[in-house]
């Protein structure tokens, strides 16, 4: 009985193990043929964003539906393919897309939870749903699955497979894909990631947003720890490498910014000028724009501007704290955090929140990590609003929202400053644009003061007025009267006028050397009467400048008109460059994605095809007396760079409204200007050479660094003669066919010359 009793048992339990393996073959049968094609896999064409490169092949920029970059399964560095493996399928090379063991213990799983919760997705099965299905969690979606990565599996290689997985696959943060992935979360190449850095970007496909290391550090970490011992217990990695893995700390960008440098603002100038060729079909096709742009001489730049702006602000004074939360709030750091996601982050400025604070230290939370204790010099901006005295609104307190930086003495208060600025170089023989930066930070404001803001240029116009002045006979050695003068309102096409210095002081008869030097203003509105306003407005267009920009009144000699940093550039790039006029230019070729070039630029070249539209003598004499402001006059603190080779001029506009200092030599052309969005006074000490002019010197230390100095060779036409002036006898320079005097200037004179051709300058320069 007990014998033919199991009998049936076996025998029904078979029948059902038949009928349901039937079932299942009938499910084959009727689904394997409605299965999608795999073309979209065999012919792979990922949406490839618009990727934007320096000169030197720095990545500076990225547009698209997804941020992306495609890697072969040949580059992928080996460290990065253990790590996925361990991660997520460490039986990946040997199962047939299927591993049945766990997709048995996750069936179990679910039928004892009622739910289906849970499964065993292999890398194929996880390319399958990326590509084909949906993330539902449901019987019907794995069976389909299922059968889709053994179709998978018999049509493609297992590296075919991996590659399609490391390309594909969502990885947080709009990053698709681990070359994305790899710049987004620490500005690295894919190719140079450490053990650590690949354990951590492996743990993010189970749940993006859960280990997003950004986001949530502390569990980032936890399954960065996992993904590595399990690299250890497959003998991925050495006990060695274990250990110096786990103890690594990790560089994550917190602020978003996935390249190398800092270059948002020339990036977005690409993106603006393929948007205009190609539509919106540059977020999708893999185009590629190579720039003029230096890495190097970027970074100098971007850290030159953001430190000027920085120091300007604390100068005058601290503002105070930003907003006040909830106290609270203050035990709670999610909470916190999301509080904090209201308010921009700005690199290395960060974003804070007083836990306690007193006269004497302050302890605050930074959002995405944990708290920090600032102390003795670092509360040097802030103490007065931490003194009892403090007006009660404004005192720092629990909850107050604050800014800290971290230095080598530790961390300090400090704020966002609210002036703006800008800065761009130039190489004045071709206009190709070396460093641009259109200020403080692009997340902040998009607007790109390098090129789109028109500013009145001050005393930093001057030198195209004194050049007007030597075309009609002036020289570095009249003598001009700075003495008053009061102006009518029919020459300023306004009221009555009655200009000043800026030290409001006035020292009578002087060469024009001199007063270019010193930057005397009622000097450059004597010349600019004497060759007439007309004259000087038609002059300037050799530099570029539009007339329509700049009126043709006495006026025009102070800087009056409107101008942008960009152009400022191009107009010293005349000076620079013996007298050409080039048109600047910041993208050298477009390639497609497969690296076919679309568009190559033919800049002009100084002395090639470019127009001469100055007389060499005259870029050679108004050079020569730029050196002088640098050397003696409003621009002597670039006597710290230690060159000899220097040459430009500061501006400061009424009321200091605009600070500018534009400055180059022959390989380099710099223009920094410094104000505020919404025009207002700067304060009466931030002059152009106060607050510009340390900007220019900052970047230019890094960008001329080891760049032998230069000796501008005297051209043709040009006479010296040795000059009692204000300095002592000194050599002075006159163009040889000008008559020896000017009855409405004053004195001039001339004598002997060399040759200095334009090839000759070259040949150094290049």
């Amino acid at each position: 009985m007990t014998k033919r009793f199991f009998l049936i048992l076996f025998g029904a339990i078979s029948g059902l193990a038949l009928i349901g393996a039937a079932l299942v073959l009938l499910a084959v049968i009727l689904t394997y043929p409605k299965l999608p094609s795999l073309e979209a896999l065999t012919d792979y064409h990922p949406k490839i964003p618009l990727r934007v490169y320096s000169a030197d092949n720095v990545l500076i920029g990225e547009f698209g539906e997804e941020k992306r970059s495609f890697t072969p399964i040949s580059e992928t560095p080996k460290v990065m393919k253990n790590a996925l493996l361990a991660a997520e399928d460490e039986r990946f090379y040997q199962h047939g897309g299927v591993d049945y063991i766990g997709v048995l213990r996750a069936m179990v799983s679910n039928l004892l939870s009622g739910r289906s919760a849970s499964g065993a997705s292999t890398i194929t099965m996880q390319v399958a749903r990326n590509f084909y299905l949906s993330n539902e969690k449901t019987f019907s979606r794995k069976f389909n699955e299922a059968l889709l990565s053994f179709k998978i599996e018999h049509n493609l290689t297992k590296d075919q497979i991996l590659e399609l997985y490391i390309n594909q696959i969502y990885l947080g943060q709009r990053a698709h894909g681990f070359a994305a992935a790899a710049q987004i979360y620490f500005g690295k190449e894919l190719s140079r990631l450490s053990i650590a850095e690949a354990a951590m970007l492996a743990g993010l496909p189970k749940a993006p947003s859960a280990y997003n290391p950004v986001v949530n550090p502390n569990r980032a970490k936890l399954r960065q720890m996992y993904v590595l011992r399990r690299m250890h217990e497959l003998r991925f990695i050495t006990d060695a490498e274990f250990e110096a893995a786990k103890i690594e700390k990790l560089d994550v960008k917190q602020s978003g910014q996935a390249f190398p440098v800092h270059a948002e603002y020339v990036a977005e100038m690409a993106r603006q000028m393929m948007a205009e060729r190609y539509k919106d079909g540059i977020y999708t096709e893999g185009f590629r724009v190579y720039t003029t742009i230096d890495s190097k001489q970027q970074a100098a730049a971007y850290q030159a501007l953001r430190q000027g702006l920085m120091d300007y602000d604390l100068r005058h004074g601290y503002r105070g704290a930003e907003a006040f939360l909830d106290v609270g709030l203050l035990g709670n750091e999610e909470a916190l955090d999301e509080a904090l996601a209201d308010f921009k982050e700005a690199e290395e400025i960060r974003l804070a929140v007083i836990l306690e604070a007193s006269p004497k230290a302050i302890r605050a939370y930074i959002r995405g990590r944990d708290s920090v204790t600032v102390e003795g010099d670092g509360l040097k901006l802030a103490r007065a609003l931490l003194s009892d005295k403090a007006p009660p609104a404004s005192r720092l307190r629990p909850g107050a929202v604050i800014r800290l930086r971290q230095t080598d003495k530790g961390w300090m208060v400090t704020q966002l400053p609210q002036v703006e600025g800008a800065l761009v170089s130039l190489d004045p023989f071709n206009g190709a644009v070396k460093a641009l930066v259109g200020g403080f930070d692009f997340n902040r404001s998009a607007f790109n003061h390098a090129t789109q803001a028109w500013r009145q240029p001050g005393s930093s116009f001057k030198p195209f007025i004194y050049s007007a002045g030597l075309e009609r006979g002036v020289t570095p050695a009249t003598l001009i009267n700075d003495a008053p003068l009061v102006i009518s309102p029919e020459q300023t096409g306004g009221q009555s006028w009655e200009p000043k210095n800026f030290d409001g002081k006035f020292a009578g008869m002087m060469t024009v050397r001199n007063a270019l030097t010193l930057s005397k203003n009622l000097v450059s509105i004597r010349i600019l009467q004497a060759i007439s306003p007309q004259y000087a407005q038609q002059h300037i267009t050799r530099f570029g400048f539009n007339p329509k920009n700049h009126p043709a009144y006495l006026t025009m000699a102070l800087g009056a008109g409107s101008v942008t940093p960009m152009q400022m550039a191009e107009g010293y790039s005349v000076f620079a460059n013996t007298g050409y006029r080039v048109h600047s230019h910041f993208v050298t070729r477009i390639e497609d994605r497969a690296g076919k070039v679309l568009a190559k630029m033919e800049p002009e070249v100084a002395g090639e095809n470019a127009p001469r539209t100055l007389d060499a003598r005259n870029a050679f004499v108004m050079t020569n007396m730029m050196h002088d402001v640098v050397r003696f006059g409003t621009a002597a603190k670039a006597r710290a760079l230690g060159r000899n080779d220097l040459a430009g001029k500061t501006g400061t506009t009424n009321d200091t409204n605009d600070a500018w200092f534009a400055g180059f030599q022959p390989r380099l052309v710099a223009i920094v200007w410094i104000g505020f969005d919404q025009p207002k006074s700067l304060g009466g000490s931030e002059t152009g050479g106060a607050a510009a002019l340390p900007v220019w010197i900052n970047y230019m230390s890094k960008a001329l660094k080891d760049q032998p100095e230069y000796e501008y060779p005297m051209p043709e036409g040009v006479m010296v003669q040795t000059l009692q002036t204000e300095k002592g006898l000194q050599p002075e320079y006159f163009f040889s066919e000008f008559p020896q005097t000017n009855p409405e200037l004053g004195l001039g004179s001339s004598s002997g010359g060399s040759v200095a051709p334009l090839e000759e300058i070259k040949n150094l320069l290049f």
